[in-house]
Formats: C-alpha cells, sequence, structure tokens
C-alpha cells in the first residue's frame, strides 16, 4: 500500500493531473469502460443483489455518466482562476483564487450502491486532478470484483488503483497518509475514518445516514404523497442512505394513508421475479432486520425467507420513540408510522434527535415549508416527494452533525477534492509608506478610513 501511495505522491509531483486536457481524457476513459462492460457490471450486482438491470442503471449506471458527463463539460470552467474583489488597503492590485488539487486521496466506498458511491466520488477526485486509491466495500464480493478488475487493467496504479479487502485492509489504508480521505458509510465507522485521518491532520468528508424522517401534514395531496413515498422507501429494499426511515403523520390522516399504502404496495407487487426488489445484503443484516419487527404492530408485510435474504416491504404502525425500531437507521424495507396532533411537537422531538441525513415534507402550506426549512437542521431533502433531491448535480449532496460533514456532486465535488489558494498580485509602481514605521496619528485615521469608508469613520467618530 506504502509502494502504492508513493507513486501516486510521485506521479502527482509531475503536475500531469493538473493539466485540464488529462483530467478530462481520464473521465471519458472511465465512462467508456462502464459502457463497454456494462454485461459485466450487472452480472456481479444480480449475484449480489438479485438487482435488476433497471434499477441498476436508473440508480447507479445512469446518475454515474450524467456525472462523467457534466465533469467533461465543466471542469475546465470550475478550474479557472475566479477573480474577486480587491480592498482599498491593497490597491492597486488584483485578487484571485486558484483552484487546486490536494493530492493522493483514498475513497472508501459504501456496499448499497457500489457502483455509484464507489465511482462517484472517484469522478470528482479525477475532475479536481488528484490521483485516487479506491477501496469498494467487501459486502458486495462480486461487484467489487468487477471494479478492481475493470479499473486496474485499464489505469496506471500510479494515478488510480483499487484495493480491494476487509477491515484488515481498511485500517491498514488508514494508517497511510493521504492528502483526503472521502468516505461512505455508517456513523460508528465514519467515527472510525475521522479519527485515523486527525492523526495525520487529513480532511476528510464523510457520507453518514441516520433516521431521516417524513412529516405528512393534513393539507397534502395524500395519495401522490404516497406513491412517491412508498417507490422511495422500498427502493433497493430500503438500504438507501436517504430512504425514509420513519413517517410522522397527522393522527387524522392514519387510517387512510394505510388503506393506500397497502394499495401502493400491491399495485408495486415487489419481487425478485419483477425485478423491482433486491435481497438484503447479508445474513448479519437479515437477522438485524428481522430483530427490529414487533409482530404485533405489523400493519402491511412482515414476511421473510432466509435462504433468500428476503423481506417483504413492511409497514409497522403504533410505533413510539421507544420501540427498538427506532433506536437505529433501519436501513432496510421497515417503515414505522408515528402519529402527531401538533406540527410543534412532531418539530421539537426531531430537533431533540441526531441531525438526520435527509428530512422529506408532505404539504401545501407555504407556511410549513417555510417553518420546517428554518426550524430543522438536515443534509438534504424534499418537499412534496423523496429520495429525488440525490438526482439533481445543481444541488450538493451530504449531512450536517451525525449525519455527515462535506458534500459532493458536480461542481460541489470539484470543490470538495480541491484547494483554493488566495492570491494578491500588487502593482510595483507605487508603494504607499502607511504601514511602515515610523507610526502617526495621521497613517492611522488614513489606515481607519480606507477600511471603513470615509462615512463610517465619521459616523464613529461623532459617537
Amino acid at each position: 500500500m506504502n509502494h502504492i501511495i508513493n507513486a501516486q505522491k510521485e506521479f502527482f509531483l509531475t503536475n500531469t493531473t493538473k493539466k485540464i486536457a488529462f483530467r478530462i481524457k481520464q473521465l471519458k476513459k472511465l465512462k467508456q469502460i462502464l459502457q463497454e462492460n456494462e454485461p459485466l457490471l450487472y452480472k456481479a450486482i444480480q449475484a449480489d443483489f438479485k438487482k435488476s438491470e433497471f434499477e441498476t442503471y436508473t440508480s447507479e449506471i445512469g446518475l454515474l455518466y450524467a456525472e462523467i458527463e457534466e465533469a467533461c463539460k465543466k471542469t475546465k470552467k470550475w478550474a479557472r482562476y475566479k477573480r474577486v474583489k480587491t480592498n482599498r488597503l491593497n490597491i492597486p492590485s488584483k485578487s484571485f483564487i486558484v483552484p487546486e488539487p490536494l493530492g493522493v486521496c483514498l475513497v472508501i466506498g459504501a456496499w448499497n450502491y457500489p457502483y455509484l458511491l464507489s465511482l462517484a466520488p472517484v469522478v470528482a477526485a479525477i475532475a479536481a486532478g488528484n490521483t485516487i486509491i479506491l477501496k469498494p466495500s467487501e459486502l458486495p464480493i462480486q461487484t467489487s470484483n468487477v471494479i478492481a478488475k475493470l479499473i486496474n487493467r485499464n489505469f496506471d496504479a500510479s494515478f488510480f488503483k483499487v484495493i480491494e479487502g476487509g477491515i484488515p485492509e481498511t485500517t491498514a489504508l488508514l494508517k497511510c497518509k493521504f492528502d483526503k480521505i472521502f468516505f461512505t458509510g455508517s456513523v460508528a465507522v465514519g467515527k472510525i475514518v475521522h479519527l485515523a485521518a486527525a492523526k495525520n491532520m487529513t480532511p476528510v468528508t464523510l457520507e453518514l445516514g441516520g433516521k431521516s424522517p417524513v412529516i405528512i401534514t393534513e393539507n397534502c395531496h395524500l395519495k401522490i404523497i404516497i406513491k412517491r413515498l412508498i417507490w422511495a422507501k422500498f427502493l433497493n429494499a430500503g438500504q438507501t442512505c436517504i430512504a425514509p426511515d420513519y413517517v410522522y403523520i397527522h393522527e387524522s390522516l392514519q387510517k387512510t394513508f394505510l388503506k393506500q399504502a397497502k394499495t401502493a404496495i400491491i399495485e408495486s407487487n415487489y419481487s425478485f421475479k419483477n425485478e423491482n426488489y433486491v435481497q438484503i445484503i447479508n445474513t448479519k443484516n437479515f437477522n438485524r432486520l428481522i430483530a427490529l419487527i414487533d409482530k404485533n404492530k405489523v400493519v402491511i408485510g412482515g414476511d421473510y425467507d432466509e435462504k433468500t435474504r428476503y423481506i417483504s416491504p413492511t409497514i409497522v404502525s403504533d410505533v413510539t420513540f421507544e420501540d427498538t425500531i427506532m433506536q437505529e437507521e433501519i436501513f432496510g424495507p421497515i417503515l414505522p408510522i408515528l402519529t402527531y396532533r401538533n406540527l410543534e411537537d412532531v418539530i421539537a422531538k426531531i430537533k431533540s434527535k441526531p441531525k438526520p441525513l435527509a428530512c422529506y415534507l408532505a404539504t401545501n402550506s407555504k407556511k410549513i415549508k417555510r417553518k420546517i426549512l428554518n426550524e430543522i437542521s438536515f443534509g438534504s431533502g424534499a418537499i412534496n416527494d423523496s429520495v429525488m433531491q440525490i438526482t439533481n448535480n445543481n444541488l450538493p449532496f451530504g449531512g450536517v452533525g451525525e449525519s455527515g460533514m462535506g458534500s459532493y456532486h458536480g461542481e460541489f465535488g470539484f470543490k470538495t477534492f480541491s484547494h483554493y489558494k488566495s492570491i494578491i498580485d500588487k502593482k510595483t509602481w507605487i508603494e504607499p509608506n502607511l504601514k511602515y514605521h515610523p507610526y502617526s496619528n495621521k497613517k492611522l485615521r488614513i489606515i481607519k478610513i480606507l477600511q471603513n469608508g470615509i462615512g463610517k469613520f465619521k459616523r464613529k467618530k461623532e459617537t
């Protein structure tokens, strides 16, 4: 590992990756490799998840292509020097900001969307001009293998290398000195990554998780909300970091909601055979999810099969925050329903918990929209929809508090893997003597005027 890291450091120091043409060439190469090997990608993820070609493309491959295309079109613009206004004290000069790559970057991918969450950060890192070591999750072993195979056969290890393995390999990587670490995964592991990075003063971006609420008010288009919510929750069998984790619904709508939700689930006809559902990643997570289901509170679903790691879309009702299912992020196809009378109580309860990665609101009230947006802190969200915010590259994607730090997608990803140097380029045909010894009250008055403006200085003097 140290040999690879040192090779990447040496390559980075050649300044090759700083050339825009080189970056764009590598991005196009990555897209071409993915396109030419789509059948292999589909076969691998089918073996790990029973995930269909349709859902793999729409929730992973297609989004990756969009990231790459945008980066190819806009990297030159993102990498330009950016002129900013110069303050009076530095006249005559010009001021500008210089984006520069950080260097050797470690990207640790997540298992739930193994292509997207491993390679989307890589796209941003390449666009910003870095070298990359990618450690994909070992849980979906077939997708990890195919990513390593495609990347390591087609890219020079001194620029882009995939290292496979589990906890020992990740631990060894975290002991090495990187210029940036990007991690997607659980809060618990995120803390370990952050601690390891701190020892080397390495900047980190942490894309974590949390219990993302859905707030449904009386004033909403309930039928449409339910259709969108059911799709978002049971996409990837609930194994989505920004999936709705629980629903807070006004008590007057509970019966109608449960009835319509059941209809929506039946109409969706979730199954492996229909290629619109996936299995739980492994036995450990399967058993964890089954333990969260209180059979006495199941109103929809609750069926499961250990051999195929199948859990039917399940809704549990009359849940409280004291229930086991509300003590941790679910990350599976189980949706708890809580009811409320007073929206203020909902806001207070959510604010008393760790800040969620996402928050969703169903309402037609402008007043309520403003209230939720102003009072609840969360990473990203949607009004009258769920999950779809992740598909817009013009929006930063990331968490806040325990749900993560930093963001990416589009230009935000470029910024995440860049350092912005601040530069003043001063003229040499004149040099005022204001800042130099000997000091005087007259010099001080002039400096104050230059700093604060004549009007501000006069007002302060009069006061």
